[in-house]
């Protein structure tokens, strides 16, 4: 789960404390089977964590235009790294079991490991060389629309009419709110390639959250993720890079591994698992919105009229898709 940042900053593919990471727990995995069988909930209580997980990741494009200058996959090793121990010490006090993966849940993991956190950066790093940033985002925006036809088929259930209506619209808001710009061949699969692996973040996960709920996928995405970062970066990069890094690239890293790594990946699988991923892929219509609130915090300037429709689209899209269902009325019965 990541938003391409406006530069060519390293992007970031989840207050944080422990109290109420565990409150997450508490719905998330302490009973995983249960958490994750997707019961096409749309209580806006199973929205918040994945609402307040977006809003994260959307704050990320900010904080991660201090690491432009920062060794790609040593610093995301560092930032996964300390994301997973954070994972394992928060789920040891909480008191929430993480199962070993077995079998084909192994390439599941791996797979959300290699697409969502390794393939993601490398597809924006290299997209922004041959497009403008706003075509990766772009590409990333329209991922509601594979979600809602994709998530459903993997949860053995057929795409809802109401969610294949809304994701459209979800992305629209989100392309004004982004933009457009200039690319070529290349970067057009580049943002391909981002969007696939954006999407498969979500999809490779719906196997295994029925065992392992959102701690579980969290825990063992994150370490995985680790481990294949810290190799590419002994492959490609110098690890002495990160002893360049200054206090403001550290606190960057440390913000994207707490909240937008631990705290963010548990909130949205929660999502996930209590209202399935074709829902669960409007809510990234949100990230754009939170990365233009977070530049506006940090200085920016107000967005356009352009934004501020963008930003009406998506919530007309929101609403549309994940509106309550109306409950069946009861056919009295006649006295005999």
């Amino acid at each position: 789960m990541q938003t391409p940042p406006a530069s060519t900053a390293a992007p970031s593919s989840a207050s944080a404390t422990a109290s109420a990471t565990a409150s997450a727990s508490a719905t998330a995995s302490a009973s995983p089977a249960d958490s994750a069988s997707p019961a096409d909930s749309t209580a806006f209580r199973d929205l918040v964590p994945g609402i307040a997980g977006m809003t994260l990741v959307g704050s990320s494009v900010t904080v991660s235009r201090a690491l432009v200058d920062a060794p790609l996959f040593a610093t995301q090793a560092v930032r996964y790294a300390a994301a997973a121990l954070l994972l394992f010490g928060l789920a040891r006090a909480a008191r929430v079991p993480v199962h070993r993966p077995r079998g084909r849940e192994w390439l599941w993991l791996a797979g959300i490991a290699a697409t969502g956190l390794v393939l993601f950066n490398v597809a924006v790093v290299r997209g922004v060389a041959h497009a403008e940033p706003a075509v990766i985002a772009v590409a990333v925006a329209s991922v509601p629309v594979l979600l809602g036809v994709l998530g459903p088929l993997l949860e053995g259930r057929r795409p809802t009419r109401r969610v294949l209506l809304a994701a459209p619209v979800v992305v629209a808001g989100a392309v004004l709110v982004e933009g457009t710009g200039r690319t070529d061949a290349a970067g057009v699969a580049w943002a391909a390639l981002a969007l696939g692996c954006e999407a498969a973040f979500t999809l490779l996960a719906v196997p295994v959250l029925r065992r392992h709920g959102a701690w579980g996928v969290s825990v063992h995405a994150v370490w995985l993720g680790a481990l294949m970062l810290a190799g590419l970066a002994v492959v490609f990069e110098s690890p002495a890079g990160l002893s360049s890094l200054g206090r403001a690239q550290w606190a960057a890293t440390g913000y994207l591994a707490v909240m937008v790594t631990a705290v963010a990946f548990l909130l949205w699988y929660r999502t996930v698992a209590a209202v399935g991923a074709g829902r669960a892929g409007l809510l990234t219509g949100i990230a754009p919105l939170a990365a233009a609130g977070a530049g506006v915090l940090t200085g920016s300037g107000v967005p356009g009229p352009a934004v501020w429709l963008g930003l009406l689209v998506v919530i007309v899209g929101l609403g549309a898709g994940l509106r309550p269902d109306r409950a069946p009325r009861s056919t009295p019965t006649l006295p005999a």
